[in-house]
């Protein structure tokens, strides 16, 4: 059900507003009461989103041999100590309910006998991994659209851009009252107007930042934007400067952002050196693990790898497998590559890092609350202290699912409490803006400077010349959006170089190499593992 009647000088109002439309949005929207008036804001297609995009699974403990206890350990083992106890414990142990829960749905689940096929991925002990062939994310993502499209309480607004969130009057903080977020400031495409969304509980799902770095397996939506706008408004952020660089993405020029499984290498894929450097398998000389290592370590290897000989790529091969186990088990990597002129039965792919998944984000407890009441954050946006220094593979949809329940539940434990009266938005002092290049220029700039400076492998000089480059855009960009009619490019902009700040001023705090984070500069680990937590008071 989508409500199309915009009047800006109205605000509309809702008992939820959830801002995005990935897993973790539109799982929030259908666990919520069905007598609950609930908004799904996204700033594109409500099929747009890093969600779709997952191919591996989710792991969830449903095999005999297999326990949460392992679950749990190879989850701390991939953080490198750093992943929270009780958000790995919850996440979890609570991991069987999510599967039945989209089972009842209708997801369909490659199946294996009378049960579910269970893959195995980097970094896991057993097989847990619960799929939909090679288009896990994509299979979840459709069950759960056709679910919203059904629900006649919730109300669906694609082409709607977060601007920013909504607080309550700050004399409430001199009253020692924290304040609330009452709704969002959102940016209707269609008719290029600022409305307002009116709402006692926001739930911020809008997925990682992936798009800060040139090269990145994300969308383009993915660009940092309820972290950004939590962080602007008064919430902790922690852990941005992990960034998991997914090892095998797929090198062609005409192959944008595609992701190559980690369930390749799960079922027997090897990395080599190209043809004329051997065709040597270099992982075993790296970890002892293999190919089977987690990802920071194989990201790593790529990387030493490519700069030690100066090659473009390094190459994944599968080939040795059936062709018929290859057709079944990853066919849309298979056609895929095959337009591409790449016959997958026959010969490797060609493979690169690319940056993948935002382990940090906005600090929230088990509930997915913020610091700020009103307000939640579920999916890649959040940091809940799961994922620690690096992600396990397939434990992000899992996260998604778990604390979208969490969150629901806690809503919906709360009386219903309505809409607090909200400013409408005011532009009567702004412009249209006379030269977009100036966005174009300052986004590519910022990308390209953020791979060569805070990428895979780090030094104290690259992030003090990103941090100096990152101060001039945040000058210009503020003074752009100052002057100037807002854009969804303006937009995601503005909340890409924020991001980038954060990465940086987290990365420039860690004084040694832990899982994501590598630093020449600090090349050991430290004996204990701390988070590190930045406070929009402590700028």
């Amino acid at each position: 059900m989508t409500d199309s009647t915009p009047n800006p000088a109205r605000p509309r109002n809702y008992d939820v507003l959830i801002i995005g439309s990935g897993l973790a949005g539109l799982a929030t929207a259908l666990l919520l009461p069905s007598d609950w008036r609930v908004a799904i804001v996204t700033k594109r297609s409500i099929a747009d989103g890093s969600s779709g995009w997952a191919q591996g699974g989710i792991a969830a403990v449903l095999a005999d041999d297999d326990s949460f206890e392992q679950h749990i350990q190879d989850t701390m083992i991939a953080g490198a100590g750093l992943c929270d106890p009780a958000a790995t414990r919850f996440t979890v142990e609570h991991a069987p309910e999510a599967i039945a829960w989209l089972r009842e749905l209708g997801t369909p689940f490659t199946a294996e006998g009378d049960g579910l096929h269970l893959t195995r991925e980097g970094g896991h002990s057993a097989r847990r991994i619960v799929h939909a062939a090679d288009a896990t994310g994509a299979a979840i993502q459709q069950t759960l659209i056709e679910r919203v499209r059904a629900a006649r309480h919730i109300d669906v607004f694609e082409t709607h851009a977060l601007v920013d969130l909504i607080l309550s009057d700050r004399h409430a903080a001199r009253r020692e009252l924290p304040r609330r977020v009452l709704g969002a400031y959102v940016l209707d495409e269609a008719t290029d107007t600022i409305e307002v969304f009116a709402a006692p509980h926001t739930v911020l799902c809008t997925g990682g930042a992936g798009k800060v770095y040139l090269y990145t397996s994300n969308p383009d939506t993915a660009t940092g934007d309820g972290i950004a706008a939590a962080w602007r408004a008064g919430c902790r952020v922690a852990n941005m400067e992990f960034i998991q660089f997914h090892p095998t993405c797929l090198y062609h020029p005409k192959a944008k952002s595609f992701l190559i499984s980690e369930a390749v290498r799960g079922e027997g894929g090897i990395l080599k050196l190209p043809p004329h450097l051997g065709s040597h398998r270099f992982m075993p000389d790296h970890d002892p693990r293999a190919e089977l290592a987690p990802r920071d370590i194989v990201a790593r290897a790529i990387d030493f790898e490519m700069k030690k000989h100066g090659i473009p790529c390094v190459y994944l091969d599968i080939s040795h497998q059936p062709a018929a186990f290859l057709h079944e088990h990853f066919p849309n990597i298979l056609q895929r590559c095959a337009e591409l002129g790449i016959d997958i039965t026959r010969e490797p792919i060609p493979v690169v890092p690319a940056a993948h998944y935002t382990c940090g984000g906005v600090v929230t407890d088990l509930r997915g609350r913020t610091d700020l009441p009103g307000l939640y954050c579920v999916g890649e946006a959040s940091y809940t202290g799961l994922h620690g220094a690096n992600r396990l593979a397939s434990n992000s949809l899992l996260e998604c699912l778990v604390f979208a329940r969490a969150a629901a539940r806690d809503m919906a434990a709360q009386a219903r409490i309505p809409t607090a009266p909200v400013r409408p938005w005011d532009d009567s002092r702004v412009i249209d803006a006379d030269e977009q290049v100036v966005i174009s220029h300052n986004w590519d700039e910022l990308r390209r400077f953020m791979w060569d400076y805070v990428g895979i492998v780090r030094t104290d000089k690259r992030l003090e010349r990103a941090a100096h480059r990152i101060a001039l855009l945040q000058a210009e960009i503020q003074e752009f959006y100052a002057r100037f009619h807002v854009s969804r490019d303006l937009l995601e902009l503005r909340n890409l170089v924020q991001v980038a700040d954060l990465i940086v001023r987290c990365a420039q705090r860690r004084k040694e190499s832990r899982g994501l984070h590598y630093s020449r500069d600090y090349p050991y680990t430290l004996p204990q593992a701390r988070p590190t937590l930045l406070t929009p008071d402590a700028r």
